[in-house]
């Protein structure tokens, strides 16, 4: 347990909202009971359409005047990184979101989709459709090291779950970014920009049956289409029986190491 009562917001994009957020509050509470959670939505989202009951039960309208009092902030993935960043309806709203994460000097993590859109608006990074969905569970690598990341054992796994990559050859010459981690197959894992800024590109909140329950949203949602089965993850492949929970480990360290992140900041603020 952590010395001091955090405050983290999540803005949920996921298209499991429910899920996400039992997933979220799953792993946090298991680190460290006294953390505050506070689940948010994008206004902007729904600015021509009823706030579904769903979502106004299980999480509030974006404030960032409430937002500047947190000692932690999460943007999460989204299922449209096949869109441009300025079709997306919120976006405008992400990016004064992220304006103010940087000026209240607040803890950042990004992941997958809010990874990219983060990198593209901080830093210029453009986004690339890949040929086909990487999805799965993969071996990574640390290239260098980052706190987020300390302690994992060589080569770790990972679910990714994604239509779009950043552009590689963009971030490496960016003075700003740091790759600090990559699959084996030549895919993002993780990049830091500033002391407080951490992209996250697979999906490490997930649980064991996550990948199997995006899977079958996309075949229920579109029949005609094909789609591949994720990779490295079920047991039997033919039945789809006993998907494995390979990175459970990974992901208690990732976030207990995130949180410590957030709770060193907060501490450095109240010194100074």
């Amino acid at each position: 347990m952590l010395d001091q009562h955090l405050k983290i917001g999540i803005l949920n994009l996921m298209h499991d909202k429910v899920a996400t957020q039992q997933r979220f509050t799953s792993i946090f509470k298991a680190l460290d009971p006294t953390v505050e959670l506070t689940f948010f939505y994008p206004v902007d989202h729904y600015r021509n359409r009823e706030v579904p009951a769903l979502v106004q039960n299980i999480s509030e309208p974006l404030d960032l005047n409430k937002v500047s009092q947190l000692q932690g902030f999460i943007i999460t993935g989204a299922p449209i990184e096949q869109m441009p960043f300025e079709q997306v309806e919120y976006y405008d709203e992400i990016t004064r979101l992220i304006d103010t994460l940087v000026e209240f000097n607040i803890p950042q993590l990004y992941i997958c989709w809010g990874a990219m859109a983060a990198a593209n608006y901080l830093y210029g990074i453009e986004k690339r459709q890949l040929t086909k969905k990487y999805f799965g569970v993969f071996d990574n690598e640390v290239l260098v090291e980052t706190p987020v990341l300390n302690g994992l054992t060589m080569p770790f796994p990972a679910p990714h779950a994604r239509y779009a990559e950043l552009d590689h050859n963009q971030i490496w010459q960016s003075s700003e970014l740091t790759i600090n981690a990559m699959s084996v197959d030549d895919y993002l894992l993780a990049l830091s920009g500033s002391d407080n800024q951490d992209f996250l590109f697979a999906h490490l909140e997930y649980d064991r049956m996550a990948l199997l329950a995006e899977y079958q949203r996309e075949t229920a949602a579109h029949p005609d289409r094909h789609y591949a089965l994720p990779k490295n993850y079920f047991k039997d492949i033919k039945t789809l029986a006993d998907p494995q929970f390979k990175w459970e480990q990974v992901q208690q360290l990732y976030f207990k190491n995130w949180l410590q992140k957030a709770a060193d900041y907060s501490q450095l603020a109240l010194i100074a």
